[in-house]
């Protein structure tokens, strides 16, 4: 930042510089892109830099922070990741910028291995690691001059969905939670899409074929990637594979550090979800919890599920409340119609209501 350029800026942007990156000198320094790379225009709403920060694991996360440019005060925070397979450049980023455009400092990571954020091997999953990613957002934020402590919440995409709702389950510190357009990736590594894999004989099966992998990426030294999002596609692809290539085979949502959009995630990346059920401990989670889903969505039952693991109630294609938990559903709207603004129905006015009277 050019002296300048700090003339120009608010207040809040120059307190801003008091939420420092990561200072540890035994982490090693992030190769972070400067210019703006974003599957979105950036706001003239809001000011942004790069940020770094480090989970409990050690791993070095790297973050774009975006903060209103006219706010003043102790600001709330909501830390914001997903897709499952994306980047900060991508969905996250579009979220976090809107929500500071309506006068929350918001924060949109990058997880472990992902991205421009640390961690080896690249292109690994973890429902443990990566929801530590979500608590050490907390820390980051926790410890920033501009926000209020007391006033943190997150935002989960696609399966960083199910990261957030066990996040909160483990963290009071998180005030307020919204899962959009969510996965539960245990469920789905579990039981397969729409349980169509859920029988003990077909989890052996998985299992014998990821144990199988993980002799042949030690014999060869590396880890052979499973493939993004399928291109070019088959003319009998599922309607939703179509939909997640209309957003990250295209202009429209395509970034290069995406795994999403190039070639995915290690094929063992995902083992351990076969084991370690992320909701498992929902239904005690004393905080306020929103979850946005799509009406035609495929993925719409893993909100569901959600739901009536927080509160007992069982709704299909519905929207619901019961007590400080809601499922709000947007008729009409498919998985990825919640990754950007094509089709604007991504509930913007509700998220901000939701954070307002909750943080």
């Amino acid at each position: 930042m050019t002296i300048k350029h700090i003339t120009a800026v608010s207040v809040a942007a120059l307190t801003l510089l008091a939420c420092k990156p990561n200072t540890n000198e035994n982490m090693s320094a992030l190769n972070l892109t400067q210019e703006w790379d974003k599957t979105f225009p950036k706001s003239e709403l809001v000011n942004h830099r790069k940020v770094t920060f480090h989970n409990r694991y050690g791993i070095e996360l790297a973050a774009d922070m975006y903060i209103p440019k006219n706010a003043s005060g102790k600001l709330s925070a909501i830390a914001v990741s997903g897709p499952f397979g994306a980047v900060k450049e991508q969905s996250s980023g579009l979220y976090a910028q809107h929500m500071a455009e309506r006068g929350f400092l918001t924060l949109a990571f990058d997880p472990s291995f992902t991205g421009e954020s640390g961690g080896e091997p690249r292109r690994m999953a973890s429902p443990d690691i990566n929801t530590e990613d979500f608590l050490a957002a907390v820390d980051f934020l926790s410890n920033c001059d501009l926000v209020a402590p007391e006033r943190i919440g997150i935002i989960g995409i696609c399966g960083f969905g199910g990261m957030a709702v066990n996040a909160a389950a483990l963290d009071p510190r998180i005030k307020a939670t919204i899962a959009s357009t969510m996965y539960d990736m245990s469920k789905v590594n579990v039981e397969g899409y729409f349980a169509s894999e859920d029988t003990p004989a077909q989890r052996q099966e998985k299992r014998r074929a990821l144990a199988a992998q993980r002799t042949k990426d030690f014999a060869s030294g590396t880890y052979e990637r499973a493939g993004g999002v399928v291109d070019p596609l088959p003319e009998d692809a599922p309607w939703f594979v179509k939909d997640y290539h209309a957003y990250y085979k295209t202009p429209r949502g395509y970034h290069e550090r995406s795994g999403n959009s190039n070639d995915g995630w290690n094929i063992i990346g995902c083992q351990s979800f076969l084991n370690q059920p992320l909701l498992a401990w929902a239904g005690e989670i004393e905080a306020p919890v929103l979850l946005i889903h799509g009406g035609k969505a495929h993925s719409r039952y893993f909100s569901e599920y959600a739901f009536e693991r927080m509160t007992g109630k069982h709704v299909v294609g519905e929207s619901a409340k019961e007590g400080n938990k809601e499922l709000l559903i947007i008729p009409g709207a498919s998985h990825v119609d919640l990754y950007d603004d094509v089709a604007g129905v991504i509930p913007y006015d509700k998220m901000e209501k939701f954070f307002r009277d909750n943080l």
